[in-house]
């Protein structure tokens, strides 16, 4: 299976190439730092797919987690990746963009191979949600959790990587390693290191999972 896993920064790809290197197996895996956000993370991913000749597509980094779902230094798969901000606010709240009747704000990961990666993980397998300004206040980590109650993590760019996949016919998956609780802006709190060395071994164990699948 040939691989292209996208990350938003170099520090993020070093890591997932890092694991990818501990578990010999660098061969069939392509790991790119496209930029921050989804509209970077699409272009640059689908500029790759249209390049190279790929199977599966993996958004990977790190990401802000939903308390108690996801714990800083956890691991979180994606059983959703989530559009969270695309669409329109009303005076009933807010409208995802397919209830407005343009295009979707959810893709599906494989269930059978995503739901296998998170238990070779032991990871938090839950929705994760793409965003475009990171949340930074309890009012807006509170009102992404009642509009998406399962969701375990926030990040910026799967959900264009999973645009840009889809245009190809491609699977995609989404792994987050939590740096951070989502909520007030507490940099203090950040533990990127932390979650840098999670992603790291994610990728690690995730090697011959991803070797062996057909």
């Amino acid at each position: 299976m040939r691989v292209l896993v996208v990350t938003a920064v170099a520090a993020e790809a070093d890591s997932v190439a890092a694991g990818l290197t501990g578990a010999g197996a660098t061969p069939f895996v392509d790991v790119l730092a496209a930029g921050v956000g989804p509209a970077a993370a699409a272009a640059t991913a689908a500029t790759a797919l249209a390049l190279g000749s790929y199977d599966l597509v993996v958004s990977a980094g790190i990401g802000g987690g939903f308390q108690p779902h996801a714990p800083v230094g956890s691991l979180v798969v994606a059983d959703a990746i989530v559009a969270a901000d695309l669409g329109a606010d009303t005076p009933d709240g807010f409208l995802p963009v397919d209830e407005l009747g343009f295009g979707r704000s959810v893709h599906l990961p494989p269930p059978e191979l995503s739901a296998r990666i998170a238990k070779a993980l032991d990871a938090v397998y839950a929705p994760v949600l793409t965003v475009s300004t990171v949340t930074g206040t309890a009012a807006r980590a509170a009102e992404l959790s009642v509009r998406h109650p399962r969701a375990a993590a926030e990040a910026m760019e799967g959900f264009g990587v999973a645009e840009a996949a889809a245009a190809h016919r491609l699977p995609v998956l989404e792994i987050r390693a939590i740096s951070n609780p989502v909520g007030p802006r507490d940099r203090a709190a950040w533990r990127i290191g932390e979650a840098m060395d999670s992603l790291r071994y994610a990728f690690q164990l995730l090697a011959p999972v991803l070797e062996e699948t057909p």
